[in-house]
């Protein structure tokens, strides 16, 4: 399985294979489930290589560490999966 890094990079710079509606699906601790955000509203900051930031609909910006993402989705379907993490759980 490609590491997650590397398809978050080749979503974001690869612009043939970026093409489509890209979502990512973490944890979140405090709800307890799945959060998915669209792709585009995330920053990858290469000064924090560890995590992806996005703001929420107040404006604060939430910094998620990447170990926290389960799923990467591509037009509303799983394209990648961490191993033991079965989607919508």
């Amino acid at each position: 399985m490609q590491p997650l890094h590397d398809l978050l990079h080749r979503i974001k710079w690869d612009h043939e294979f970026g093409k489509g509606e890209f979502a990512l699906g973490y944890d979140d601790r405090v709800v307890l489930h799945e959060q998915i955000v669209p792709f585009v509203s995330i920053s990858l900051d290469p000064q924090r290589p560890a995590t992806f930031s996005f703001p929420d609909e107040n404006g604060i910006v939430h910094h998620i560490p990447l170990h926290r993402v389960r799923t990467v989705y591509k037009d509303g379907v799983v394209m990648w999966q961490r191993p033991g993490h079965p989607a919508g759980d």
